[in-house]
């Protein structure tokens, strides 16, 4: 596996390195934006791991950037790391296109094990490549990690298109919040707001324009097929 570290300070972007080559990773390092998105295109890393706070721009720009880009970087793994612990901070990094976020200071063995089941999930979703999902007039490529309903296509971030892929598998059944949290964003259903969870069923919601997604109360949510 090929790791791209995009982190400016010195010392803790050596560090993860050293821990992650460790795990028989092959690991690269870049201090800035642009050095980032040199390496990016020169090596096709199967995950980034991504400071927020960068000398020359926003690793969320960079998220943006390669997830908006047709097939550069769909199937690339994003675990973004930040100073700031704000809620929005964190909600904004996951919309951006992350598929995990995690807070300095960090224990590497986190680092590790949050990295790990990031890239095993992803590989579960690339066993799914080929197929298309159907609930009613909406349809997911999965190859493609596109959506559309009735035809029209949807503008959905990552991490909105493995949440509706993960209700409309489950179609007519109450998930639980929790269910929800550790399928979509880390193991233990632990590391993340659970208002993370409410910011992205509302704006999958919107996207839909039709209430197909019911909140069952102090519970969790379910895909309603024939609404």
């Amino acid at each position: 596996m090929k790791l791209l570290i995009i982190e400016d300070d010195t010392g803790l972007n050596r560090g993860i390195s050293f821990a992650l080559e460790q795990e028989g990773y092959e690991v690269t390092g870049a201090g800035t934006l642009e050095e980032g998105y040199r390496l990016f295109e020169k090596e096709a890393p199967d995950a980034v791991i991504l400071d927020l706070n960068l000398p020359d721009g926003d690793g969320m720009e960079f998220c943006r950037r390669i997830r908006s880009a047709p097939g550069a970087g769909s199937g690339t793994v994003i675990l973004m790391l930040t100073a700031r612990d704000l809620e929005t901070d964190e909600i904004m990094g996951l919309t951006s296109g992350a598929d995990d976020y995690i807070t300095k200071p960090f224990s590497v063995s986190v680092l590790k094990l949050r990295l790990k089941n990031i890239l095993n999930r992803n590989a579960a979703e690339r066993g799914s490549a080929g197929r298309t999902l159907e609930s009613g007039d909406v349809v997911l490529d999965l190859k493609t990690f596109r959506a559309f309903v009735d035809g029209r296509e949807l503008e959905l971030g990552r991490t909105e298109f493995r949440l509706l892929n993960y209700l409309m598998e489950n179609k007519n059944q109450v998930l639980l919040k929790e269910q929800i949290l550790q399928r979509i964003w880390d193991t233990g259903g632990n590391y993340v707001e659970e208002n993370t969870l409410s910011v992205n069923i509302s704006r999958l919601r919107k996207k839909l324009g039709r209430d197909r997604i019911r909140t069952v109360q102090g519970i969790g949510y379910l895909w309603k097929e024939d609404a």
